[in-house]
């Protein structure tokens, strides 16, 4: 393995004084993957105190023995290499962080603690020892599975956080989740109320940002989490739509994310594009029509859902504050939630209209909304993202912004 010279001059220090050191955690898993890492993390059996007088520009600011180990490299994945004392943990009333830290002997009493498999593997950075894998973790990253390590409502009921943590990876990684850990995440599921909400929004913005997005929001959503962290976009199972769409508002927002995440948009069109019809649910009212296509209970008719933009707006506003995401991040997804139904036909768009657009949009935000309003129509079931009439009308956007 391409282990980076700044880790090797960390470990060899160690070794010097008589330590020993191994990679652990996500660098270990990434590395057996073939991915490079963005972070390095080194166990070793040296206290806190010893490790920061091996290395002059180590910190220690937390109590549970991770110092920081500045390692001089320009490359940012790098620069601060965490050097942990092996530790296992008692109980965790917070159900976060453990009451007490207690510094173990060994490796593999440090691997136990650890939350999943996958993660629970050490590579020795200075004897030739072979990988050590206690629980499997190797083979389930052959098998791509997500695994807790030891019982699994026990990992979770020391951290709730995990429960987020599942879900992220396998989005990010592709994997399953093994079936007890998956069963052990529903029936956790409340827990994760005790967790801070700026790290359930860091672990949901990673999942949102994961390649396996859509399906991570699938299993938010099986799981009972997604209840649990944004209910309102939960609410939208089952709930049927008009004739012009094909799937349920949940799914219709889900779709509308996998092209987001097709076109590699950023967070914060990806969350507008997921949150776009939130405010569907609330809004949905049955509408009488004698000469209507769809019959429902012996009704002509279909459902409307008059001025969802405007209550849409009101509740991803709200998800996202509750959420402590930036109030700027906040208040443009809002207004692209509001603003996603404007009008394109040509026979109707006036170059009066399409300035009052870009005043009301602003300049800046007016691509993020054509590209909202794609994944609106892609999550819709239609074939095209662009046609003609959107064309048409991006056409007098750019001429509108042309004139004085």
């Amino acid at each position: 393995m391409d282990i980076p010279r700044e880790i090797q001059n960390i470990s060899q220090k160690l070794a010097d004084s008589g330590y020993k050191a191994y990679l652990v955690g996500g660098c270990t898993r990434d590395l057996f993957l073939g991915q490079k890492p963005n972070d390095w993390d080194i166990a070793t059996d040296a206290k806190p105190e010893k490790i920061q007088s091996i290395f002059e520009d180590a910190f220690y600011e937390n109590e549970f023995g991770t110092v920081g180990v500045k390692s001089g490299s320009e490359d940012p994945t790098l620069k601060v290499v965490e050097v942990t004392t092996f530790r296992k943990e008692g109980k965790y009333t917070d159900k976060r962080h453990p009451d007490e830290v207690i510094f173990a002997k060994s490796i593999k009493d440090d691997l136990s603690r650890r939350d999943f498999t996958i993660n629970a593997i050490a590579i020795d950075l200075i004897g030739d020892e072979d990988p050590i894998d206690p629980f499997g973790g190797r083979d389930d990253l052959k098998k791509k599975v997500i695994r807790a390590v030891g019982n699994p409502r026990e990992r979770f009921g020391e951290d709730a956080l995990r429960l987020m943590r599942a879900m992220r990876f396998s989005a990010q990684l592709g994997f399953q989740i093994e079936k007890e850990t998956l069963e052990a995440i529903r029936k956790e599921a409340q827990s994760i109320r005790n967790i801070a909400l700026e790290r359930v929004r860091d672990e949901f913005s990673k999942l949102l940002m994961s390649e396996g997005a859509a399906g991570g929001v699938r299993l938010l959503q099986e799981t009972g989490l997604l209840g649990e962290i944004v209910p309102e976009l939960a609410a939208g199972v089952g709930v049927e739509q008009n004739k012009h769409h094909i799937y349920d508002v949940f799914e219709h927002n889900v779709h509308s994310l996998e092209y987001a995440i097709q076109k590699n948009f950023p967070l914060d069109l990806r969350l507008a594009s997921l949150l776009h019809d939130v405010g569907k649910v609330g809004t949905r009212e049955w509408r009488n029509d004698p000469r209507g296509e769809k019959v429902k209970d012996g009704r002509k008719g279909d459902w409307t859902f008059y001025q969802h933009q405007y209550l849409g707006e009101k509740l991803s506003k709200d998800i996202l504050n509750r959420l402590k995401y930036p109030r700027e991040v906040a208040k443009r997804i809002a207004l692209l939630v509001r603003e996603h139904m404007f009008v394109y036909d040509p026979e109707i768009v006036t170059e009066k209209g399409v300035r009052r657009l870009i005043r009301r949009v602003g300049e800046e935000n007016v691509d993020a909304l054509i590209k909202v309003r794609e994944a609106d129509r892609i999550g819709s079931g239609v074939p095209k993202a662009q046609p003609y009439r959107l064309r048409h009308l991006q056409a007098m956007i750019e001429k509108a912004k042309e004139e004085p």
